[in-house]
């Protein structure tokens, strides 16, 4: 199949959201760092809670990233800057107030990555804009985050330089940080839950929605390129999707849902379907003149799968799972997608 303009732009888009994980990680290892070198039990506690949501952050990015499903690596230069900037944290030739201001850039960097992530999924496609849609958590929290840091550089610096505590204390900093965040976000909903992942029903949701808006850019165009770019992703999606579940998700409702083999038959169903599509070829007449009604045909036998899984599966995993048991379900769900993915952008290698 060949590589269409906006293919390419999904590959650019994954190799972004790859960048922006392995900065997060640097986040998380410039915190400890200065956490460790700080004597202020104030400024401690700010970056204590720091740390907090950019662990939860990493868990939310490592959603996005599986729910959008082209996998990636980030660019040479993205790494060779983490290395730099984590042998200038962990020396002693800067001073706290010179490693906060270069964790404080890149807050902006990672916030500003972000923002250019949500606006190109804008342009790309409805999908891709679904999928990364979680990604608006990272960008809110790092601009509050950032507005704090900056009450952090205003304390220390003026320590440096006087000796004196500033006038504008670091909690006044903090609440102007809210406010700004508020201005800026508006109703957009932080990781502010004790929860540690999200639910299965939340994911496997995520899931169908994706496909949904696939199915629904192919009915709206006639141009055999995007229509190859959108089923090539309708495939991917939908192989990574069923094999996930009936690793981690049907084996696990089985004791308690009585239709769980109804689900796996369904997806044998879909898969011969979906099978069938991808081996033919659409400037063969023929085929391009069935392809759409049999391409109808699969999106209908998955807004059916769908509607049973949304209404009596998800109904017995309330009943039968506790909030613990349903994240953790999701957390295994996300590592199987993410372990399939890797192995389906491998055989494309």
């Amino acid at each position: 199949m060949p590589i269409s303009l906006d293919e390419s732009k999904r590959a650019a888009i994954g190799c972004q959201l790859a960048g922006i994980k392995e900065v997060q990680n640097l986040l998380i290892a410039n915190e400890e760092k200065l956490i460790s070198d700080c004597n202020d039990s104030d400024i401690r506690d700010r970056l204590n809670k720091m740390l907090e949501d950019d662990r939860k952050n990493l868990g939310v990015l490592d959603t996005v990233i599986v729910q959008y499903g082209v996998r990636s690596e980030p660019k040479e230069t993205v790494t060779e800057m983490v290395d730099e900037i984590n042998e200038s944290m962990a020396g002693s030739h800067l001073s706290l107030y010179e490693k906060v201001s270069q964790h404080e850039l890149l807050k902006h960097q990672q916030f500003m990555s972000g923002v250019l992530v949500h606006k190109a999924a804008q342009v790309v496609g409805a999908d891709v804009e679904a999928a990364i849609a979680p990604i608006n958590t990272l960008n809110f929290e790092n601009r509050a985050h950032q507005e704090q840091l900056k009450g952090v550089l205003e304390v220390l610096g003026v320590r440096e330089l006087t000796g004196q505590e500033a006038k504008q204390g670091l909690w006044a900093r903090v609440q102007d940080a809210v406010a700004a965040l508020s201005g800026i976000a508006g109703s957009a909903v932080t990781q502010t839950s004790d929860k540690s992942d999200m639910n299965i029903e939340d994911v496997i949701r995520m899931d169908h929605h994706k496909v949904n808006m696939l199915f629904q850019q192919i009915d709206g165009t006639n141009d055999p390129q995007k229509i190859q770019e959108y089923f090539g992703q309708i495939y991917k999606d939908l192989s990574v999707h069923a094999t996930a579940e009936e690793q981690v998700v049907y084996p696990a409702v089985r004791p308690f849902y009585g239709d769980t083999q109804e689900l796996y038959d369904e997806q044998a169903e879909m898969t011969v379907v979906l099978e069938e599509l991808k081996a033919g070829d659409l400037t063969d007449p023929d085929f391009s003149n069935s392809f759409k009604s049999r391409l109808e045909q699969l999106k209908s036998m998955v807004m059916d799968h769908v509607r049973q899984e949304e209404s009596s599966m998800f109904a017995a995993i309330n009943s039968n799972c506790t909030d613990t048991q349903k994240e953790q379900m999701a957390t295994q769900f996300k590592q199987a997608k993410s372990q399939l993915q890797e192995q389906l952008m491998a055989m494309s290698n």
